[in-house]
């Protein structure tokens, strides 16, 4: 079954609470945390994620765009996430290990993601224990950027290792998902879709995350 997590990245934070309520009929509910290093932007952190737990009920898709992410999966665990991904490129295999085998620690879900340079075989040594893979299909920082098409082959790899070695892993995608990209995500074997700016820039979200659902 498709899960549509719309991004708050393209929320507005001055009124974060009541967007938040304009997407209720989505599935999940995407946090993007960039520290300013991993990423050139600076988003948010442990307290926000904390304030949006107090607020919703909806499932908290936390996405660590971070350096060296093991420091901070407690926090973001006891904040209120229920799934973290971290970035393979963020640290050393070793740094990536240590970062899962806390998400276990603290009951939360566990995901890694991989930017466009990133090969879809460099999830092959985590496969087995991951809840989902994270491809993204721009370059990770800013809301709002052109869809890369050619990671549809990087989709369709992934969602082919997925098969092979932990079929309950989910596969999300993130990155100018729209309604007019999103039969390619889904095509290519994605079931988890990331959308911001299409969802939050529309005058009717709830429409958009139908049309995104394939029900437009």
């Amino acid at each position: 079954m498709v899960k549509i997590a719309p991004s708050i990245l393209s929320a507005d934070f001055a009124n974060l609470e009541r967007d938040i309520r304009r997407i209720s009929c989505a599935d999940w509910l995407h946090v993007d945390v960039m520290d300013g290093c991993f990423v050139p932007n600076l988003t948010i952190g442990v307290p926000v994620v904390q304030s949006i737990r107090r607020c919703t009920g909806m499932f908290l898709d936390v996405h660590l765009m971070i350096d060296k992410p093991e420091r901070y999966i407690p926090a973001f665990a006891q904040a209120g996430a229920d799934l973290l991904s971290v970035h393979l490129e963020a640290d050393h295999p070793s740094g990536i290990a240590r970062a899962l085998r806390l998400m276990e620690e603290h009951g939360v879900r566990k995901a890694v993601a991989l930017r466009p340079i990133t090969k879809a075989e460099a999830v092959l040594p985590y496969l087995e224990e991951l809840d989902m893979v994270l491809v993204m299909t721009v370059e990770p920082g800013f809301g709002g950027q052109s869809f890369i098409e050619e990671q549809l082959d990087t989709v369709r790899r992934v969602r082919e290792l997925i098969e092979l070695r932990n079929p309950a892993c989910r596969l999300e995608v993130d990155g100018g998902v729209s309604p007019k990209t999103a039969p390619l995500v889904l095509s290519a074997g994605a079931d988890t879709l990331v959308a911001g700016s299409a969802v939050y820039g529309a005058r009717d979200p709830a429409a958009v995350i139908k049309a995104l659902r394939g029900q437009g």
